[in-house]
């Protein structure tokens, strides 16, 4: 055996079916196409989300609401889960590299603190935006909060 003797197995290869070569292959004329319409002739291919000339979904449904471009986007972070990092890490004051250092977050997002959970050991807390309850909750227990 060598490489100019190798071949296929055994019904592993089927040939192409050679259409439009005249009336004597059998599939000649319509070319397995059907008779006229779009379909049949060359160039032709179907628009998304055509459906035949009846009026699209797309069009059929009306349109609603709109995106606020302005809109800033925070990853919440509640106080117990700031009050388990603290602990769990031994900090003094816990900000936005401890929480992606941590996983919580991701370097490029925004991060709102809300006052969810109880907090009890005093930590300075940095963040982009906080809730009312949770400045209430940090001062409360002797911490400081620091706006980014």
């Amino acid at each position: 055996m060598n490489l100019s003797n190798l071949k296929p197995a055994e019904g592993s290869t089927k040939t192409r079916k050679r259409i439009g070569r005249g009336p004597g292959s059998g599939l000649g004329g319509t070319s397995t196409r059907g008779h006229k319409g779009a379909k049949q002739r060359s160039g032709y291919s179907k628009k998304i989300g055509f459906e035949g000339g009846q009026m699209p979904l797309q069009r059929r449904v009306p349109k609603f609401g709109f995106k606020n471009i302005n809109r800033v986007e925070y990853k919440a972070i509640n106080l117990d889960t700031i009050q388990k990092l603290a602990e769990a890490k031994n900090l003094q004051s816990v900000g936005i590299n401890d929480l992606v250092a941590a996983g919580f977050v991701s370097s490029n997002q925004l991060v709102k603190v809300l006052g969810n959970g109880t907090l009890t050991a005093k930590l300075d807390v940095q963040a982009h935006a906080f809730s009312k309850s949770a400045v209430a909750a940090i001062e409360a227990v002797g911490g400081q909060v620091v706006k980014l």
